[in-house]
């Protein structure tokens, strides 16, 4: 994952581009990544864990309407806390984790492992279903979660800008 990192801190600032992030499953992982790289402070403004509900609405702007209706862990909530740090902390990408890294917490419809992301870049959003091996420990879990939204979020730079 280091690697990822150093590409996506190398990629922002050739391009003099700036990300934020917007975790609740992962905690804090994805900005604790980018931050190990020497030189993220150029391009990492910040990021907001927003374990509950009222910090997802109340801080990211997540519409209540949403987590009513599809949950904190939900394509939608995804894009919207993506969206709303981007927006917060004046960015040119917000990325985005929600979901359930277990043990418990998982229901039929949305068992553990079950991870969405958010990519929030341009004008545009983009939700991502990430269907993680439920067998996994919490942490691989996070960690898992973490990389492929790194790797989503790299391609999306190099493609995009």
């Amino acid at each position: 994952m280091i690697e990822i990192c150093k590409n996506i801190v190398s990629a922002l600032n050739e391009k003099k581009l700036t990300i934020a992030t917007a975790e609740s499953c992962t905690g804090g992982l994805i900005a604790k990544s980018l931050t190990d790289i020497s030189g993220a402070s150029a391009v990492f403004y910040g990021g907001v864990v927003s374990y509950d509900n009222s910090v997802k609405e109340n801080v990211l702007g997540v519409k209540a309407e949403t987590l009513n209706t599809f949950g904190a862990v939900s394509h939608d909530t995804a894009c919207q806390m993506a969206m709303g740090v981007k927006r917060l902390l004046k960015t040119d990408i917000g990325i985005s984790t929600t979901g359930i890294a277990g043990p418990g917490g998982g229901t039929p419809e949305k068992p553990v492992g079950t991870v969405y992301v958010g990519i929030a870049y341009k004008d545009k959003v983009e939700g991502h279903l990430l269907k993680i091996d439920p067998t996994l420990s919490r942490d691989e879990i996070r960690h898992e979660a973490t990389k492929q939204l790194l790797c989503m979020a790299l391609e999306k730079i190099l493609i995009n800008y």
